[in-house]
């Protein structure tokens, strides 16, 4: 038994080994490797959760050792990700503090993370946007253009403005009180699940077709489709 229970945690650590090596990966200016590492995070984080329930010792300290490996992968990766996007801009000099805004992403991760441990309501849905889902949206970022030009010709390049205003609709994003439906498919009922497998049909199609670059638009599918089945059920209701 004690073995079991230790084996969630042991994911949970991968997710964090993972995290630290796509911050090496941020720093050498490597974003596919780093990207990598984000997702094979994710990954692991996914089934820690999913082997804690499986053996039924989930507890107070996975919990814990959950949120701090999330704080690295999908908090302080995306943030470190932003200042150096931010830094290698042609608006900000060398000597600019701006870049460090950056960083916001990382303290509305932080936040978000803090307030899901003692959100009641998250257990079966989300409210904002998960940081693991916010992590994989800017480790797209510095990928895709190469994967635009290379493919399609297509130059796409981020202004100052643009990322300071993508960084501020991130952290409100995450702690916003938007309810998102849940991926966690608990049974092969379509009825019930029709808006979850329509969604993961559709990402898989833009991922087939699109590569990295179908990311950022799932992210945004994803959210677009929370809240016009947000919208469905209150008008339902009313």
């Amino acid at each position: 038994m004690k073995i079991k229970a230790q084996i969630p945690n042991l994911f949970t650590l991968l997710n964090l080994f993972s995290g630290c090596v796509a911050l090496v990966m941020v720093s050498e200016s490597k974003p596919e490797e780093a990207f990598f590492f984000v997702c094979l995070g994710i990954f692991f984080d996914f089934f820690d959760g999913f082997f804690a329930r499986k053996f039924n010792v989930a507890g107070p300290l996975g919990v814990q050792l959950d949120s701090l490996a999330d704080m690295v992968t999908s908090g302080v990766v995306p943030g470190y990700v932003m200042y150096k996007l931010m830094l290698h801009t042609d608006v900000f000099g060398p000597d600019s503090y701006l870049p460090y805004l950056g960083f916001i992403i990382t303290l509305g991760a932080c936040y978000r993370l803090a307030k899901f441990n003692i959100d009641t309501r998250q257990s079966d849905s989300f409210i904002g946007l998960p940081t693991p889902a916010n992590a994989l949206f800017f480790l797209s970022i510095p990928v895709f253009p190469s994967v635009l030009h290379d493919n399609y010709g297509i130059v796409f390049s981020c202004n100052k403005v643009e990322l300071l205003l993508l960084t501020l609709l991130s952290a409100y994003i995450m702690n916003a009180e938007i309810p998102l439906f849940s991926l966690k498919i608990k049974n092969f009922s379509v009825a019930k699940y029709k808006l979850q497998i329509f969604f993961l049909a559709l990402s898989v199609l833009l991922l087939l077709f699109l590569n990295i670059v179908a990311v950022p638009l799932i992210i945004i599918l994803y959210i677009l489709l929370s809240v016009l089945d947000n919208n469905l059920h209150i008008t339902h209701k009313a």
